[in-house]
């Protein structure tokens, strides 16, 4: 069974059951905090850039954004009412812009002005419209400022493929059901990640947006060939 644009829609409730447990269920995969900063320092800004966290949940992806620019003007939108919730109760995410609204259209959210950089974890995989989104990204990024993307791609590699199946299968389903009383959100997770873009056709569909200098970076741990931080930038 393959995930639909219906499907997608109901990702933001599907969260708000278990944004209570999320960042329980986070913290036990190995590497997660970690990499999310590795994701965010890729972007390569300096000084105090004003960033864009998209599909930032409970505020996890925040931390990583402020961890890795201090002095930045953050902006974190997720369409999850509650993930936001938790998000607003983190004392270390003081001063932090929170919107709620649809990430395939931030301006319609109220998100004005551009930006110096854009962080996106785990967040295109799970658009309805995901060209439409990243035409409407390429808009609110200043002219040559990068976006990234924290994503899971799995399709080019079979041992990928196996892993995945085996960890999302055997650990993130079972902990989901018996930490946040249900398992529907991450069966989601585990055939939304099995159907998305693998890394030559995600590559593709950024330069169909109009993105440029695209690169492909690795994680590590369990996580290397299934999870990449995608950077590409707008033309100047």
């Amino acid at each position: 069974m393959q995930t639909t644009p219906l499907e997608k829609t109901n990702v933001p409730s599907d969260f708000n059951q278990v944004a209570r447990r999320y960042d329980l269920l986070s913290t036990l995969n190995p590497g997660y905090r970690r990499h999310l900063v590795k994701s965010a320092k890729r972007l390569g800004l300096a000084g105090s850039p004003r960033i864009l966290d998209l599909c930032c949940g409970t505020g996890l992806s925040t931390d990583a954004v402020r961890r890795a620019y201090p002095n930045a003007d953050i902006v974190a939108l997720d369409a999850s009412a509650g993930m936001l919730e938790a998000a607003r109760k983190k004392p270390a995410l003081r001063g932090i812009e929170f919107v709620l609204g649809d990430a395939t259209d931030p301006k319609s959210a109220g998100v004005e002005g551009t930006f110096d950089g854009i962080m996106m974890a785990y967040g295109i995989r799970n658009i309805p419209e995901p060209d439409l989104c990243l035409g409407n990204l390429l808009e609110l990024l200043e002219p040559g400022a990068p976006i990234a993307f924290h994503e899971y791609s799995v399709a080019d590699s079979a041992w990928s493929r196996t892993v995945w199946k085996a960890v999302s299968s055997g650990v993130i389903i079972p902990l989901g059901r018996a930490l946040a009383g249900s398992s529907d959100i991450f069966r989601y997770l585990r055939r939304s990640v099995l159907e998305f873009d693998g890394l030559k056709a995600f590559v593709t569909r950024l330069e169909s947006a109009g993105f440029e200098s695209i690169q492909i970076m690795p994680m590590g741990g369990w996580q290397r060939g299934i999870v990449h931080t995608f950077v590409a930038r707008r033309p100047r």
